[in-house]
């Protein structure tokens, strides 16, 4: 939920939430629409995308619903949902990357090669496709900002985390240079590290019994809402890790 020192940060602002149904994209969209966002909830799965509806029309401006498979979707997928949303709002304030794909630890060796390839399809070249098609909505807003979910790179860059761990590199390194391309006057790229997570993918890694140090995936939507705000300037190009208790 929205810490309620941020008040309404993103009132009037649109915000596109990728992997909304996920542990972190949900919460972070609800956080989002308290602080008074608009929503286009992108997700895979049409079911848990309506819960969600229901959820943030409770506590914020009616939403609008875009289902859409990162792994299957083509650059011509994602320059539609940008036309439909220049279409609808004529720019796009906010783009909050949370799908993520990932099945497992493996060692390298061992993995399966097209899941290799889907995690870092779906972990970091699904993402930048998006951002590419929402850059031009982005730049149309006064403080558009585009924030990327990434993992701790310590832990996924060390063994076994494979296709996954190797994404989260990469969109490290796409942070910087495509704000550095983008200068200071254009849309802000930025990164949030969050800590661990009581979800689905940590439970991938992880026995849910003895992952003692995992918080509820709510505790940093209030990091989302920040820097998807204006306050988030100070993060320009750079990646804010909120992983300390």
């Amino acid at each position: 939920m929205a810490d309620a020192s941020q008040g309404r940060a993103l009132d009037g602002r649109i915000v596109l939430v990728a992997g909304a149904a996920g542990g972190l994209g949900s919460a972070a969209a609800l956080a989002c629409a308290q602080a008074g966002a608009t929503l286009v909830l992108l997700g895979r799965k049409l079911a848990p995308l309506n819960r969600l509806y229901d959820a943030v029309k409770a506590v914020g401006p009616e939403p609008i619903l875009y289902p859409l498979d990162l792994e299957g979707a083509s650059p011509d997928d994602f320059d539609q949902l940008g036309q439909a949303i220049d279409g609808e709002f004529s720019r796009l304030d906010g783009l909050l990357h949370c799908a993520a794909e990932f099945k497992g630890l493996t060692p390298l060796a061992h993995t399966d090669p097209a899941n290799f390839a889907r995690a870092i399809h779906v972990d970091l070249t699904a993402r930048w496709w998006l951002t590419q098609a929402c850059l031009p909505l982005l730049a149309k807003s006064d403080a558009g900002a585009a924030v990327f979910v990434l993992d701790d790179p310590a832990r996924s860059g060390s063994a076994f985390w494979g296709g996954y761990g190797i994404a989260q590199a990469g969109q490290s390194a796409l942070i910087r240079m495509l704000q550095a391309e983008l200068g200071e006057h254009g849309p802000r790229i930025s990164g949030l590290q969050p800590g661990p997570m009581r979800t689905n993918l940590r439970a991938k890694a992880y026995q849910a019994n003895a992952d003692l140090k995992a918080r509820p995936a709510e505790h940093y939507a209030a990091a989302c809402v920040e820097l998807l705000s204006p306050a988030g300037a100070a993060w320009r190009g750079a990646i804010r890790d909120v992983s300390a208790p």
